[in-house]
């Protein structure tokens, strides 16, 4: 049998954990909002259009913040499209997705959703094709009381009260060669920097996202962060991190092992940062919203589902509508540890994306909404992690992998408050289980542990619309609480949440 080792002491603390580490992303894109969240002729549909089945679910996966309309698709984004009559709203073409947009939903609708799933909107703006004037109106519109156009056109359109909008993204991956508004980092940096400055003297206590690299693998990461940090870092107060991951091939070692590689990521970009700070020598710490991330089977939409014909700009496509597996969701859980882990500094994130595309729930225009195999890891994570994140001692036997060198086999975080402790942990062995030993004696007598864990003898099951409830947590009864050990017992490939009380 493979034993690991884990000792937790609650005196040791990452930092406490922010609630918007449990944010989405709903983009204009595919069937994430049309079909997706917005089905007027569904049975379930509210007045307003929305289907009841999906806010239920919303709800249940336990999202706090969600990060609109985009994405690449706010680089060519129109807000004002958005808002009014809908039968006076433009069709527009949709660059970044090659689609239709028909404006049915915009700011005002999506604002009147997230209170029936009681969620925080985190609002972009575009910087790709427009720039400081269209982010002041958006905000203008958005957050002040009547007196002023903007304002007074939101009056108009059915919301008397602000939306009172606190986070706001500057624009949208625009280190990317296909980002609408492609930009070098020092164009990026000035026209941020005005944004935010501007943005500011409206409202000063607004908190502000700058772009990060679009992903690790970007040739200008690092200096990409470097250079736009010391143009923007008195006025913002987050950098975004971008990061998706899939398996090369058979290689799933190295797939299993993704979050050794957000891990290292995000360690890059805080040391970027506190280089910058200490060269600006700034009192304030800059934080990271890590506002896309996720498995996403990015060739299989490069080689199979992107649309390149010129004559066709569908509606609501079925794009990037990914069937996870129970793979796929061990992985996505050793993201959320690595989100966890980095506590202290990642103190927002947004999971790429809510509905339909690359999402944990699905749907089927006037059939049922289902939960993915990542619903799970997201949905328990969210309701058990405590209040503080806490420094481990893990001590796990290692493998090799191809793309990441010799990383351990066993990955685990821990939170804590007065009322228990919650491990996450994921075995990331292929064929093997492993028994996982704790040291709980700093936490004090620990009288009880209760384990569920997500595996499957076939790693590639997965939920369908045929099979919606195939994959589903199992209660794991090889918890055991000893004279200051608890033992458990985690299956291979399988991400397990154990709660201590």
């Amino acid at each position: 049998m493979i034993r690991a080792h884990l000792t937790i002491d609650p005196h040791f603390t990452v930092g406490p954990i922010n609630r918007r580490l449990f944010g989405s992303f709903v983009e204009h894109l595919g069937r994430c909002v049309y079909d997706g969240i917005y089905e007027p002729g569904h049975p379930s549909a509210d007045e307003n259009g929305f289907r009841r089945d999906v806010i239920d679910l919303v709800k249940e996966l336990g999202v706090s913040t969600i990060r609109y309309p985009g994405g690449n698709f706010v680089s060519g984004y129109r807000w004002e499209d958005g808002i009014g009559p809908r039968d006076q709203r433009p069709r527009r073409l949709d660059l970044a997705w090659h689609s239709t947009e028909t404006n049915q939903i915009g700011l005002d609708e999506f604002a009147t959703w997230l209170e029936s799933v009681g969620s925080e909107l985190m609002y972009a703006v575009n910087l790709g094709t427009r720039g400081v004037l269209e982010a002041l109106d958006v905000l203008e519109y958005a957050n002040l009381k009547p007196g002023t156009y903007w304002a007074d056109q939101r009056v108009a359109n059915g919301r008397p009260e602000p939306h009172n909008i606190r986070m706001w993204c500057l624009g949208n991956e625009m280190d990317g060669p296909w980002q609408l508004g492609h930009s070098t980092p020092e164009a990026y940096a000035q026209l941020a920097a005005t944004t935010a400055a501007a943005m500011r003297q409206i409202d000063p206590d607004l908190e502000l996202v700058v772009c990060g690299s679009s992903s690790a693998h970007m040739e200008t990461f690092g200096e990409w962060e470097r250079i736009v940090l010391e143009k923007t870092y008195d006025n913002v107060d987050y950098i975004s991190c971008h990061a998706y991951y899939e398996p090369e091939g058979d290689d799933f070692g190295s797939f299993l092992a993704s979050g050794v590689n957000m891990d290292r990521f995000i360690e890059a970009v805080i040391a970027t940062a506190d280089s910058v700070k200490a060269v600006l020598r700034s009192d304030k710490t800059m934080n990271i919203s890590f506002d896309e991330w996720n498995v996403w089977y990015q060739s299989r939409y490069q080689n199979v589902e992107r649309i390149t014909d010129v004559q066709t700009w569908p509606v609501a496509p079925r794009l990037l509508e990914d069937s996870y597996s129970v793979l796929d969701a061990v992985v996505f859980g050793s993201l959320l540890i690595s989100l966890i882990r980095h506590a202290d500094r990642v103190t927002a994130a947004s999971l790429a994306q809510l509905v339909n595309v690359i999402a944990p729930i699905m749907t089927e225009p006037g059939g049922p909404a289902w939960r993915q195999t990542t619903f799970y890891p997201f949905s328990l994570t969210s309701k058990l992690a405590r209040a503080t994140a806490l420094e481990l001692k893990l001590d796990s036997p290692t493998y090799d992998t191809a793309l990441y060198g010799t990383v351990p086999l066993v990955d685990a975080v821990a939170t804590h408050d007065d009322g228990g402790t919650t491990i996450f942990a994921v075995n990331r062995s292929l064929t093997e289980e492993v028994t996982l030993e704790i040291d709980t004696r700093a936490l004090g007598p620990v009288e009880s542990a209760e384990a569920t864990s997500l595996f499957d003898d076939d790693i590639h099951a997965a939920n369908t619309l045929d099979h919606q409830d195939r994959v589903v947590p199992k209660s794991n009864s090889s918890a055991r609480v000893g004279d200051g050990i608890v033992t458990v017992t985690l299956p291979p490939v399988s991400w397990t949440v154990l709660t201590l009380g």
